[in-house]
């Protein structure tokens, strides 16, 4: 079995050393880039198992390499900031990241978010493999999702939140639970990052939040899935 595969961009050689160099001593081998349109030959011709991105690249800034990614995959991504606004963070999260940190950042918990990402589960454990909901219909063995019979195309983190919501219908889920359930135990993120991924995935599936379909907010607490299996 081959070790897990990191790419880590970003266009300071210190900051690239010292994540290489944390990361290979956990067993986890790094192919690197400097900018933008390095990170996209990389990403293309080694296909990585997590991007270690940062926001501030020369060339192409690491949204948009992000955007460019998602086009083609569904990769974790992990990004790196050296802004402390909350806008900079959610607009990462909102064109797919799965993570983000800020600079400066603790090697040691780049290396756990990265593991935790590696280890992150995939709604195996599902009783069914497709469920109908109506108009919604999930596939967990073929990681599909159908709209009135469209396929949606989602993140891999987007899917596995549907799976895990619409596994038991009516069940109020913290933001706690899903980071667990959906992020893995070892997330050390913050539990809005939830809701980032719920308002994507709510557009994604065409739900809206103030009458919704399929995912309901519970104020104060997290969020149910409103059909119940037929």
């Amino acid at each position: 079995m081959r070790a897990p595969l990191v790419l880590v961009v970003d266009d300071e050689g210190p900051i690239r050393e010292i994540v290489r160099r944390y990361l290979q001593a956990d067993g986890i081998d790094v192919v690197e880039a400097v900018d933008g349109p390095e990170a996209l030959t990389v990403f293309t011709d080694r296909r990585p198992d997590v991007v270690v991105l940062d926001v501030m690249l020369p060339g192409l800034d690491g949204v948009e390499v992000l955007r460019r990614m998602r086009s083609t995959s569904d990769v974790y991504v992990l990004m790196l900031t050296a802004r402390t606004e909350e806008t900079d963070r959610l607009i990462g999260l909102s064109v797919g990241a799965d993570d983000y940190m800020t600079k400066p950042f603790s090697a040691r918990e780049l290396v756990a978010r990265v593991k935790a990402l590696l280890r992150r589960p995939h709604m195996a454990d599902a009783t069914t493999s497709e469920t109908a909901f109506g108009e919604l219909t999930v596939d967990v063995d073929c990681r599909e999702v159908r709209v009135r019979g469209a396929t949606v195309e989602l993140s891999a983190l987007e899917f596995d939140l549907l799976a895990a919501l619409s596994a038991k219908p009516g069940r109020v889920y913290t933001r706690r639970q899903l980071l667990e359930r959906v992020w893995g135990f070892d997330y050390y993120g913050d539990e809005r990052v939830v809701d980032v991924h719920i308002r994507n995935l709510r557009r994604a599936l065409g739900d809206d939040a103030e009458h919704p379909t399929w995912i309901s907010t519970v104020r104060g607490v997290g969020y149910r899935f409103l059909a119940a299996t037929p």
